[in-house]
């Protein structure tokens, strides 16, 4: 039996791969797989009950967002921030309000949320897309790769592997990767591997009648970052934010209890009328953390030069949000990465 054999092979369906998925195709390279361990798109971008847990913002020195934004045709809006915020110093100190400057614009969102921008990169090349396929093993046989997985082996020139730099060794190289690059990988803190976020649906926006903007800053409470996370067209009214890392120690029902009561003091009880509850804890999630779930910050420096090389006669490259060298662990710098890529693999197509 054969081997299935495509010219482009992309590991990983997040805002990364994607991109190098479009950016090929409008070069008119249409032989192409993309590879997904989990059994979705869009790696660390992911949405329920409408919330964004994971990339969800972007400023306006992002320019590569705002032009793919733009040729694509999603539109973005503003963050809400209109009324009082709330700061928290620390325990039994009592809470401050500020209010944001009308005259500095607040960061952008996403009109029908992130998964907005990944379905209409994806929606261009859905036939070259295998979710629920892990790759196991990436050996070069002559000109050829062999990509061998979960689900059976496959044959390509050209590699580009978007998984996050810190779980890359999951993957036997054969020839194994350069020693310098793989001690760079293993200390090159994954973008929201340690992060746990929490998301409330209501009827009813009731911080806005109160004044208040859904803006909750405090780095000792149960939620250290809260944000209003309604729609753009004010249908759908929401609050989402960081959870403490303190309390991943606390069972689901216990962290549930705790963000409540934090929520409910500076907000208000009408915390507890909402209509679904969610929380994501990144660390738990094996295809973007280490099995372990320790994630740490071994490094925030992203970026590295060595990421952005071409390896085994150029026919290998990385990217990812963690390898862009401007703003990396930004949406903005995994689309970057994602056309740096593409581009790689285009000035060499004939080697």
């Amino acid at each position: 039996m054969s081997i299935p054999f495509t010219k482009y092979m992309i590991i990983g369906a997040g805002l990364s791969g994607l991109t190098t998925a479009y950016v090929l195709r409008k070069a008119g390279e249409t032989d192409m797989m993309v590879l997904e361990s989990r059994k979705r798109i869009g790696g660390r971008i992911f949405e329920q009950d409408r919330i964004d847990f994971g990339g969800t913002w972007f400023q306006s020195h992002h320019l590569n967002v705002l032009r793919l934004l733009n040729e694509l045709g999603i539109a973005k809006f503003h963050q809400y921030v209109k009324g009082k915020s709330v700061l928290v110093y620390r325990n039994g100190v009592p809470e401050r309000y500020f209010e944001s400057d009308p005259n500095t614009p607040s960061a952008y969102r996403i009109v029908g949320g992130s998964m907005a921008l990944v379905n209409s990169l994806a929606n261009g090349g859905r036939e070259h897309l295998m979710p629920g396929v892990t790759v196991r093993g990436l050996r070069q046989e002559g000109k050829l790769f062999l990509v061998e997985t979960d689900q059976g082996s496959f044959k390509s020139e050209k590699v580009v592997v978007t998984v996050p730099p810190k779980i890359t060794d999951r993957i036997l190289f054969e020839p194994e990767l350069p020693k310098a690059l793989r001690l760079v990988m293993a200390k090159t803190h994954t973008w929201m591997s340690n992060s746990m976020k929490v998301g409330l649906t209501f009827q009813r926006p009731f911080w806005r009648a109160k004044g208040l903007s859904g803006t909750l800053i405090g780095q000792t409470g149960a939620v250290t970052e809260l944000y209003d996370h309604s729609d753009a067209s004010n249908r759908y009214y929401a609050l989402m934010g960081f959870i403490n890392e303190g309390l991943r120690v606390f069972s689901e029902t216990e962290r549930k209890k705790r963000i409540l009561h934090y929520l409910a003091t500076y907000l208000g009880e009408e915390v507890n009328t909402y209509t679904t509850y969610e929380e994501k804890d990144w660390s738990q999630d094996r295809h973007t953390s280490e099995e372990t779930g320790q994630t740490g910050y071994d490094s925030l420096s992203y970026g590295n030069v060595l990421f952005q090389r071409g390896y085994l006669n150029n026919s290998l490259v990385f990217s990812g949000t963690e390898t862009a060298s401007s703003y990396g662990g930004y949406m903005d710098g995994a689309i970057s990465s994602g056309i740096r890529a593409a581009k790689q693999l285009l000035e060499h197509r004939q080697e």
